[in-house]
Parts: structure tokens; sequence; C-alpha cells
């Protein structure tokens, strides 16, 4: 039996990217997506509510975003969800957190009709550790 691990995003950016490098030099991005829903709750009034997302972006990609990104830009993002455990050094306790990596990101119209997709050189692998999604 064969599992699918895929998300798709369409949202603001809540901050302008972030780019670190791996001791080899590999670029890795940090990006937080906003999405926003409106509903109507059960007396009828408009709600919304917004979601944050963390994403990391890797390499060619990664400086892409730092270079013609900004905060508020919408994106298209596809990836899959990845959760990082570590232990709190100061409570002793495991904690997670479960981020986006992308292995596409499309930068939507800003006003000038352009729009501009960045692919990962792998897309079907993770830079860091090389297995497929």
């Amino acid at each position: 039996m064969s599992s699918v691990n895929r998300v798709i995003v369409m949202g603001r950016l809540a901050q302008n990217p972030e780019v670190r490098y791996t001791p080899g030099g590999t670029a890795v991005g940090d990006l937080r997506v906003v999405t926003n829903r409106r509903y109507k709750n059960k007396d009828g009034d408009w709600q919304e509510e917004a979601e944050f997302h963390i994403v990391e972006v890797w390499a060619k990609q990664a400086e892409n975003c730092k270079e013609y990104l900004e905060k508020g830009r919408l994106i298209y993002l596809e990836g899959r969800l990845k959760t990082d455990s570590w232990e709190d050094k100061e409570s002793g306790q495991k904690r997670y957190k479960t981020k986006i990596v992308a292995h596409q990101v499309t930068f939507l119209p800003s006003g000038n009709g352009k729009k501009q997709e960045v692919k990962s050189e792998k897309p079907d692998a993770d830079p860091q550790t090389e297995i497929p999604f």
C-alpha cells in the first residue's frame, strides 16, 4: 500500500524570507505563509481565521525567494509535510514542529501581471536527506 504526503498552499508571506546556509554551502530558506478562511458561524455572522505555515525551501529556490519576495506577496506552493522533534534543554520535554518542505514555489502576480515559478533542483527529494517524498 502506498501513501501520499502532498501539500498545496496559496497565501501571503507574513514576513520577508530568511536564508541561512548549511556547512556544505547549500541555501535553506524559511518562509512564513498565512492563509485565511472566511465562514459563517452558527449565528450567521461572518468569521475569519488565519492559519500560519512554516515553509522550508532549498538551494537556488531559497535564494530566489530571498531575492524576489517580500512580506505580503501572494505565493502558491507545493510540497510535503515534515515533522522535526527535539528535546527542550530547559524542560527536558520532547518538542515537535511540523513544516512544509516546498518543492515548487510560484510567485503570483503583484500588480505587474507577471508570475515566476521556481522549482527545486531535486523536486522528488529532500536535499538534506535525499529520501524521495
